[in-house]
């Protein structure tokens, strides 16, 4: 494994979207980290005195209309961003390819019983599953999870079934039939590594649409509640504002843009990187 991520590192190198894409996911994920330990002013601060003030050395991006330091609430909205999609695609990947794979491997009324239900799950995207959701449980970050992650269950379920049925039929896996070994083993032993590939680059992709999706859901007031901030929640409060303050749209605008492009580079080079087919001229 060390030896296969040296080399997947090295084939990066020459790789302009992986290169470009993982410095800016890099950057995205070392600000989200560094609000844990850092940030010039707390984002609980309100000072109507310096609202509206321009950047300087003390507010790096201005303030807002409350006298809020924009660079700290857009670095702990990069955190909160983080954590909802991250645990999004955990709970979409950690029940969806499970299941892939035990349709892949049963076949029969299994799969299709699976499939149907993740047709039906398809159309209830991310946000009316959380405007349900909400109107159930209340609004709240966790609530977006939920809702998020039950959107990727079935995303992740089709790629892990469709990768899969192609391993069933290959000749290593007649041979550990033979060997004695069962449906469950040979999925994990041999089905699950020779997809994990693909599951990351989807991973990759998932990521960055559960930012959007974070960002939307907040926006629409069913994601991140105050007073934590979110690049959706800032760009809500900012579109009153548009004529007045336009970088208070700006600048979380910018933060979601090229965080996305960031994360759909990575995965485009990383795609290319770790299938052979796939890979394009240079």
């Amino acid at each position: 494994m060390p030896n296969r991520f040296q080399e997947v590192f090295q084939e990066g190198l020459q790789h302009r979207n992986f290169i470009i894409g993982g410095t800016i996911t890099s950057a995205f994920f070392l600000i989200a980290l560094m609000s844990y330990v850092w940030t010039p002013h707390s984002i609980e601060d309100i000072n109507i005195a310096v609202k509206f003030a321009k950047p300087s050395g003390d507010f790096w991006l201005g303030t807002d209309h409350f006298g809020r330091d924009i660079f700290s609430m857009l670095v702990v909205g990069a955190r909160n961003s983080v954590i909802v999609a991250f645990v999004a695609i955990g709970i979409g990947a950690g029940l969806g390819v499970p299941l892939g794979l035990v349709a892949a491997a049963q076949r029969g009324w299994t799969d299709e019983l699976i499939m149907r239900v993740n047709d039906f799950t398809f159309a209830f995207p991310a946000l009316i599953s959380a405007i349900m959701i909400t109107a159930i449980l209340g609004p709240g970050a966790v609530n977006s999870i939920i809702a998020i992650g039950i959107f990727n269950i079935p995303v992740f379920a089709r790629i892990a079934r469709g990768s899969a049925l192609g391993i069933w039929e290959r000749e290593f896996i007649l041979a550990a039939k033979s060997a004695g070994k069962g449906q469950v083993r040979i999925s994990l032993e041999h089905i699950l590594p020779n997809i994990l590939s693909i599951l990351i680059v989807q991973a990759t992709i998932q990521f960055a649409l559960g930012i959007l999706a974070e960002a939307g859901l907040s926006y629409l007031g069913l994601g991140t509640q105050p007073p934590a901030p979110s690049w959706g929640k800032m760009l809500k409060e900012a579109q009153t504002l548009i004529h007045m303050a336009p970088q208070l749209a700006i600048y979380p605008g910018l933060a979601i843009a090229m965080t996305v492009l960031g994360l759909n580079l990575f995965g485009d080079g990383l795609r290319d990187i770790l299938d052979p087919k796939l890979r394009r001229s240079r």
